[in-house]
């Protein structure tokens, strides 16, 4: 019998080759093509009064400089709203470059191509653009103060104004004996890919066809995208998506304008031309996440059951708005975790700022909407003086409540209807891990050695494996391998292993003789993309669903040739037999031979489907009505609604009670993502998202002044944590099966992320005694916060 795959540790596939320094980048690709290097612009918020391209001319190896007034049709229109919403009133995006006036610092203004990269990037340095600046509006402050505005048509700088309720939070809160309120605040940040953007297209004059490869989380939405806006047929455009550096969302959106303006370069110039990111661009030209202010009231009873909640908060969307309202969307459904919240009313606004846009990043606003519950949850505890972890557990949802729905809409436009999960059961293995019943007698010996301790904690659900679709398709060759396509990119999830792992299975054959290929449109078509914790649940199942064609087909074809039913036949290890007899069996490649007759025999094996192998009825057609040759199939997978995983989170932090840096001593996890296809693979999705995490908790933040200006562009100045900064992750796993999708997957990819700035700050608070209400915290933010709360100098380092 084949070793069951699903569920092993299977070392990953794709490391041989990306470790050894045989990665495909994009920026690998189009040796000889032209390149691209931009003007940005150097202010936050400014009308364009002139443009003088002249010197730019004078160097040799430029090819061309464009500006807005060169781009033809659609591509001079602003670039789409991806997700509009009847909540947006008034959305707005940027043109591909900018048209009259920039909003944020970065905003693309000119293009050059040009021999190299180098004659670009010094043609660039001759364009003068004169500019004549506006007050530019910077933090959610500004935002809701409206004295100045980001566009001149859109009142009070709001794009978007959205309101849930569920229950009468205005009686309900009136009639809790218990209320508190809570102000709250999470600073912007951004992800950073070690591969930034890139863009490589190549234009055939002869069949006026583009070829495109993209740094992108979805092939196809870049075709759709750029066939729409360069007014091409789909069919005459192929998007293929190589070996992604990382993605963590920002490559999500599409078209980026160099993903339209690359393109419509090289068809203009017949030549190939290729765009690659530098740091800084990826700094002020790409996007950002998580900026909110949040203000919370809830009501409770005397054992802390939650009665009312009544949430409100302001997203800082930045300058545009083209991925809409799905992270502020998140947040504000999200936030309820694993809790039954009473009656619920979240409202939010986003609003606009000049600054760089912002679009989902690793979490997607569910680590605000966590902060916020969490804190709340810990504000709760300590207003009573009961355990933390009691709170939590007198309001988490049953297991015997799933499906259990909480009456919102969540961002797929359906209900925020958890599937499966047991929180209670969770609980009990976090603290267990982390040893939270003993954490009482450790606090009490490092205070003996002078030591500050504290003990956080963080629970969350995540929505994950959102729709509509996507698809795969299996093919067997005749030599037995096995080709798996499906249309989702890749940015180191470890696809080509665990789709693999899933198709061996259901197929039956060897993982060594199954190859995936993601993010090809030459091999899929149709699909969506790689974001929302969505690969192994949407194309895992979609792989699994297009395997069972195949065997289906492949016991069929089978049984005609062994004279026996197909019910009674087994696959294993690529060979077909009958059960009980494994004498009797045939090779899975015979069969993909025989399911496809031949008129000619290229190599020994096809002989065996031509005319006079005498292998087939004479009175019956070589391929019957409905069939089709080859020992292939196709499905998608399309869920009625997300799965959703769910996990918790603690650690323990020291905070020096001088200097008060802060250290992360252990940090435990204990996650459920349903059935593990691979287990090693989570652990690694887990580990890699606490690292994120700890840097959006402890270091990283984007810091503009009042001008507009981002001061930290770089890797000298924008702090990401080294492997020393981050702790090692100790880990357990609950499975709850997902009873939507026939593998019973949920989502893994952003758990480790989600909870992390709230387990911090509950830690530290914990270490403190005093309230944290803003993330991510520093050492001198700590030690200013020591000083409000102890103001007497001589009790610092002592208390």
């Amino acid at each position: 019998m084949s070793t069951r795959q699903v569920g092993e540790k299977v070392q990953r596939r794709e490391d041989p080759r990306l470790l050894t320094g045989n990665g495909r980048y994009v920026d690998d690709l189009g040796r000889g093509a032209l390149q691209a290097a931009f003007v940005r612009s150097p202010h936050a918020h400014a009308r364009i009064t002139d443009i003088d391209i002249a010197d730019a001319w004078e160097l040799d190896g430029v090819e061309a400089v464009y500006t807005w007034e060169d781009l033809e049709g659609r591509v001079g229109e602003p670039l789409p709203v991806l997700i509009p919403h009847p909540a947006m009133t008034h959305p707005r995006t940027g043109y591909c470059l900018a048209k009259d006036e920039v909003n944020h610092v970065g905003e693309a203004v000119v293009m050059v191509v040009a021999r190299d990269r180098y004659v670009a990037e010094d043609a660039c340095g001759r364009i003068r653009v004169s500019y004549e600046t506006l007050p530019p509006v910077v933090g959610l402050e500004n935002a809701r103060a409206a004295a100045r505005l980001v566009h001149d048509d859109v009142p009070g700088n709001v794009s978007a104004n959205l309101r849930q309720e569920v229950g009468d939070v205005d009686t309900a809160m009136a009639a809790a004996p218990n209320r508190l309120t809570l102000e709250l605040e999470i600073e912007r940040s951004a992800c950073m890919p070690m591969e930034g953007k890139g863009v490589y297209a190549r234009w055939d004059a002869d069949d006026e066809s583009l070829r495109l490869h993209s740094s992108t989380q979805t092939s196809t939405g870049v075709r759709a995208a750029v066939a729409a806006k360069l007014g091409m047929p789909l069919a005459k455009v192929e998007v293929v998506t190589p070996d992604v550096g990382g993605g963590f969302g920002v490559k999500i959106v599409h078209p980026w304008p160099e993903e339209v303006l690359v393109p419509w370069a090289a068809r203009r110039l017949g030549r190939d031309v290729k765009w690659t990111e530098d740091r800084r661009e990826h700094f002020v030209s790409s996007a950002h996440e998580r900026g909110q202010l949040q203000e919370v009231e809830v009501g409770f009873d005397d054992d802390g059951r939650l009665l009312a909640l009544d949430v409100r908060f302001w997203h800082d969307n930045g300058a545009y708005t083209p991925y809409g309202i799905i992270v502020p969307i998140i947040t504000a459904t999200q936030l309820l975790g694993p809790y039954k919240p009473g009656a619920y009313r979240v409202e939010f606004w986003s609003m606009y700022t000049n600054t760089v846009l912002v679009t989902p990043y690793r979490g997607a606003g569910r680590p605000q909407g966590c902060y916020a519950m969490e804190r709340t949850m810990d504000a709760i505890a300590a207003h009573l003086g009961l355990d933390r972890t009691e709170v939590r557990s007198r309001n988490f949802i049953q297991p015997d409540e799933m499906p259990y729905d909480h009456g919102l809409m969540f961002q797929d436009g359906r209900p925020l209807k958890y599937d499966s999960g047991d929180f209670p059961a969770s609980l009990a293995k976090l603290k267990e891990l982390v040893g939270w019943d003993d954490f009482a007698a450790y606090r009490e010996q490092a205070a003996a050695e002078g030591r500050r301790v504290g003990l956080g904690i963080g629970c969350y659900v995540e929505g994950t494996g959102v729709g509509p679709y996507e698809g795969g398709h299996v093919q067997v060759e005749t030599n037995g391998r096995v080709n798996v396509a499906t249309g989702l990119t890749t940015q180191g999830q470890g696809h080509q292993t665990v789709l693999a792992q899933i198709v061996a299975d259901e197929l039956g054959v060897r993982l060594e003789d199954v190859h995936v290929t993601t993010g090809d449109t030459r091999r899929m078509a149709y699909a969506v993309g790689t974001f929302a914790s969505r690969g192994a649940v949407m194309s895992g199942n979609a792989v699994a669903l297009a395997a069972r064609v195949v065997r289906e087909k492949a016991l069929r074809i089978a049984a005609d040739a062994l004279e026996v039913s197909a019910d009674d036949l087994e696959i294993a290890d690529g060979v077909i037999s009958v059960k009980g007899a494994p004498g009797s069996s045939i090779d899975l490649k015979t069969v993909a031979v025989l399911s496809n007759p031949l008129r000619y025999a290229f190599d020994t094996s096809a002989q065996a489907a031509t005319q006079f192998a005498g292998t087939f009825d004479p009175d019956k057609p070589p391929v019957a009505d409905d069939d089709e040759p080859g020992l292939e199939g196709q499905d998608f997978y399309s869920p009625t609604q997300a799965t959703f995983a769910n996990g918790m989170h603690a650690a323990v932090v020291e905070t020096d009670p001088v200097t008060a840096e802060i250290r992360i001593l252990r940090y435990c996890v204990v996650h459920d993502c349903g059935v593990m296809v691979n287990p090693m693979i989570v652990e690694g999705q887990v580990h890699g998202g606490v690292a994120q995490g700890v840097g959006g908790a402890l270091y990283e933040r984007m810091v503009y002044d009042e001008g507009g200006q981002l001061l930290n562009a770089s890797f000298m100045d924008f702090l990401i944590p080294y492997a020393s900064e981050v702790p090692h992750v100790e880990t357990d796993h609950l499975e709850t099966p997902s009873p939507l999708n026939p593998l019973g997957l949920k989502g893994a990819g952003e758990a480790g992320t989600i909870p992390v700035s709230a387990v911090i700050a509950s830690a530290i608070e914990d270490a403190e005694g005093f309230p944290i209400r803003s993330m991510p915290i520093s050492p001198p933010e700590l030690w200013a916060l020591r000083r409000t709360h102890s103001p007497d100098p001589a009790q610092e380092g002592t208390s």
